[in-house]
């Protein structure tokens, strides 16, 4: 349904180097810098950070990305911790969603809730 997703950061820098070790344990990369985008996606940028307008705190906003399989959504929460991201949840499977669902959740830069997850079984 979605063909990109933008999401404003408040330090533009950080957030690169958060997304940058955290998208490639899914397979995705940096493919497009502009000073004032940045776009992220492993056959095109479908994911894009741009900086936020003024000062202040903005909106939480919850993103989830597909992890090809259970490995990479643990290498996506060890990536994460050593950007010294909080971790929400570490990896786990969730029964509550579904019975293989499977996925880590942190906070970005921004206080973003990311996740990884797979929804294949072990």
């Amino acid at each position: 349904m979605l063909d990109h997703l933008g999401i404003q950061v408040r330090d533009l820098d950080a957030s690169i180097a958060f997304y940058d070790a955290v998208l490639a344990t899914l397979g995705a990369q940096r493919m497009l810098q502009y000073p004032e985008a940045v776009g992220y996606g492993s056959t095109k940028p479908d994911f894009w950070l741009s900086p936020a307008p003024g000062e202040g705190a903005g909106h939480e906003s919850h993103i989830a990305f597909s992890a090809p399989d259970r490995a990479a959504v643990r290498a996506f929460h060890d990536a994460a911790a050593a950007t010294g991201a909080q971790v929400l949840h570490a990896p786990r499977v969730w029964p509550e969603y579904h019975a293989t669902y499977f996925g880590a959740f942190v906070r970005d830069p921004d206080g973003n809730n990311v996740e990884a997850v797979c929804h294949a079984p072990e």
